[in-house]
């Protein structure tokens, strides 16, 4: 049996594992944002380069799985999530010497930097999984979807914090100002982690305590098949890789559109990016009112939140392609605002979905899900930005129109979107029916999902079966 022998968290520990998302994020944005723009502006070097670390970072991740057997074989979440925190921060602190070094000795600096992401990367597959399956543990149902929005809200604000006040600290930019500010983040970042995480899961519970001999654990390519056998699984892992492969896939070509389209300048596209984000904080909001009972109302469950959310989101991107054709005076900000609460509403009440099911099959296989989501998360994520920007260029070279190309390309992104309401509909009639199936006791080795009320000895840390 693996877990721990706390209590359900309350808002102040889902706050304390929200630094930790903070202080992974400030790691990760240094290496994804300012060190791109380092090796962009100040060593001249071709955006392709920073462009394949991410990339690479994002294909590392699909180690995910792996690193969510070992916590469930270990039966605790902290040694992973402490552990991924380090390899991070040593990796963020590596990727600037890398890039300060190739000032002087490119070669050398390029092959420290693949060795850097590459860490950044499995840092962020072992703590960021762990860090999903702990809340999905130990955060009751009702709390899920507003656990999620503070938890992720939290991480953007460790973005900006961080690239406002190292933004600062680099002027006037030297290599050695870089190294000092990238070890003075990673270093703040494990300081909070160890600080945030210190008793906050508890005590693993005696080996075979509960049942008097523990099972076997299983090798990890026994775990993965046995995970990807299960209906609910498998069909979750592809509703999260369609999703989110139409979620980045407008992340590299919105900008262009707004200029080549609307005649936006460099500043009122960035600041357009500005009014996106923030209609995805409102769609957060929204979304984390999601099976909560305000005056005696329910405001809609999970899978009602993620459905609307993705048909919302297609119904904007056929907005966009509207854009596209019409041009100005089409109402294109408020087209992208409407994207951003839709997107923000769909991605969160997917991730309390993702919380939910992550107990829905075998015992002691949640590092295994979230991982296996966690990795159909990053290949998506790796793959949407540099497909959408590939789509929009092929687009340009056969269509004489660029706001007819770019509609095509929406077009496309919009029926991704409506593929993922379909496969969001089919996950929450199966959640429904597993739902029903707990109530009835568990038959043959697939073990039933557990009752919304847990056995005495499991209602501590036990929640409703079910994190770039």
């Amino acid at each position: 049996m693996s877990g721990t022998t706390s209590h359900p968290l309350g808002w102040l520990g889902i706050a304390r594992l929200g630094l930790v998302q903070l202080s992974l994020g400030a790691v990760v944005v240094l290496t994804t944002s300012t060190l791109n723009r380092v090796m962009v502006v100040e060593l001249a070097l071709p955006a392709l380069l920073p462009g394949l670390l991410v990339a690479w970072h994002y294909a590392v991740q699909m180690a995910r799985p792996r690193m969510g057997h070992g916590s469930d074989v270990g039966g605790r979440r902290t040694p992973w999530i402490v552990g991924g925190m380090a390899v991070l921060a040593s990796g963020g602190f590596l990727a600037a010497v890398a890039t300060a070094w190739m000032q002087q000795e490119r070669t050398f600096g390029m092959a420290l930097a693949v060795l850097a992401f590459t860490m950044i990367g499995l840092g962020v597959a072992a703590a960021g999984t762990s860090l999903l399956v702990l809340l999905a543990k130990r955060v009751e149902e009702s709390r899920r979807a507003g656990a999620a929005t503070l938890v992720w809200l939290m991480m953007i604000f460790g973005f900006a914090i961080t690239a406002g006040i190292a933004g600062r600290m680099l002027d006037p930019y030297s290599p050695a100002r870089l190294v000092a500010v990238s070890g003075g983040v990673s270093t703040l970042a494990m300081i909070v982690t160890l600080l945030a995480l210190w008793g906050v899961e508890g005590r693993a519970p005696a080996r075979g305590a509960a049942t008097g001999a523990e099972p076997a654990k299983p090798r990890f390519r026994e775990a993965l098949a046995e995970v990807w056998g299960e209906p609910q699984a498998r069909l979750f892992t592809i509703f999260v890789f369609v999703s989110m492969l139409a979620y980045s896939a407008q992340d590299l070509i919105l900008e262009p559109f707004a200029g080549v389209v609307f005649g936006f300048t460099p500043g009122e596209s960035t600041s357009l990016s500005g009014l996106q984000h923030g209609g995805v904080l409102a769609g957060m909001l929204l979304a984390s009112l999601a099976g909560r009972r305000i005056a005696g109302h329910r405001f809609g469950s999970l899978t009602t939140w993620t459905v609307g959310g993705c048909i919302a989101s297609a119904l904007a991107m056929a907005s966009l392609v509207a854009s596209g054709l019409a041009g100005p005076p089409y109402p294109f900000k408020a087209t992208v605002f409407v994207l951003g609460v839709a997107n923000g509403a769909f991605s969160i009440a997917a991730i309390g979905s993702m919380m939910k099911l992550a107990s829905v099959g075998r015992q002691g296989r949640e590092g295994v899900r979230m991982g296996l989501w966690g990795a159909a998360q990053a290949i998506a994520f790796g793959f949407g930005g540099a497909a959408g920007a590939a789509a929009s260029d092929i687009a340009r070279a056969f269509i004489a129109s660029p706001g007819v190309a770019y509609a095509t390309v929406f077009a496309l992104e919009g029926l991704l979107f409506v593929v993922a309401a379909v496969l969001a509909v089919a996950v929450g009639r199966n959640m429904k029916r597993f739902g029903e199936v707990a109530a009835a006791p568990a038959s043959g080795s697939f073990a039933a999902p557990r009752t919304p009320r847990p056995a005495p000895e499991a209602a501590a840390m036990e929640t409703l079966p079910a994190g770039r």
